[in-house]
């Protein structure tokens, strides 16, 4: 069989989503057109071409409709609080910095009440994959307008538009200290798993912004009328991979999201320090 004829083959088989699903679990809890679903799928895929086995992955949330993802997949897991789900990660990673940490949050959950920690871990630099669901709302807790919610876009608590300014999550990532920010979006999907895939790859705080949509609040407050419709404007108006954003005139670039790695440096991990440190303290560094 040529490599070719083999490539092909490999295309053909449908990947195995079950293997990596709870039974009994699903029908899951997201409303039809969520974007949740596709990103998880995407995640899992990346998960597999990463290598690793259920057992070396801990996947921990928060509250809110993303923080529900660690109730499907068979790997181990913790939902945790509002907003605290990076403080429950990093107790994870520091008693058992074996395993591999990906946090599933959204963006009230991680830059509104869970803000302060999201800067925190970034800063500290722990080999954590944290993933930030960004849909423009809060979705599970009533649809109030987040930090992610465009000005002028309506919400049930912005009801004649939204006056605050956006929450650039990838620029607080990288402000705060990240090595590895980067964003993706529902829409781009084959581009989401090599982006997660590096994401997960990579030594110390990870951080992927992944922007997909909410149909029922976010969506029918501002006049979508279709998932379709808002998943072309993610794909048409929103957002510019870093490949072309190069290509492009700056005008053409102007108030769209930069998809794909960001930002990517290599700097001392937290957990390794904290080893040492422990070492030092025992008479034995």
């Amino acid at each position: 069989m040529s490599a070719t004829t083999a490539a092909k083959k490999k295309l053909s088989v449908p990947f195995d989503y079950d293997k990596y699903l709870r039974p009994g679990k699903l029908p899951h809890i997201w409303c039809p057109g969520c974007g949740h679903g596709i990103v998880l799928k995407s995640l899992l895929r990346a998960i597999d071409k990463s290598g690793l086995t259920k057992d070396e992955i801990c996947m921990v949330s928060g509250i809110g409709c993303s923080s529900r993802t660690p109730g499907y997949v068979d790997f181990n897991t913790l939902h945790t609080l509002h907003g605290r789900a990076l403080a429950y990660a990093t107790g994870v990673k520091l008693a058992k910095p074996e395993l591999n940490v990906i946090i599933v949050t959204g963006d009230g959950d991680a830059l509104a009440i869970g803000g302060n920690h999201f800067i925190h871990t970034c800063r500290r630099n722990i080999d954590m994959t944290i993933l930030v669901y960004s849909n423009f709302i809060y979705g599970m807790t009533g649809g109030q307008f987040s930090p992610t919610t465009p000005v002028g876009a309506l919400s049930n608590t912005s009801r004649y538009g939204n006056i605050e300014p956006v929450f650039d999550c990838c620029d607080l990532a990288k402000a705060s200290g990240a090595t590895f920010v980067a964003r993706g979006t529902a829409y781009h999907t084959l581009e989401l798993e090599r982006t997660l895939l590096a994401a997960i790859k990579h030594k110390g705080t990870s951080v992927v912004e992944i922007i997909d949509e909410c149909p029922v609040y976010y969506g029918r407050n501002n006049k979508f009328k279709s998932v379709t419709q808002m998943m072309e404007d993610i794909e048409k108006n929103g957002t510019v991979s870093v490949k072309q954003a190069d290509k492009l005139p700056p005008e053409k670039v102007q108030g769209k999201l930069l998809r794909g790695i960001l930002h990517q440096v290599e700097r001392p991990e937290y957990c390794e320090g904290y080893e040492k440190l422990i070492a030092k303290a025992q008479g034995k560094g």
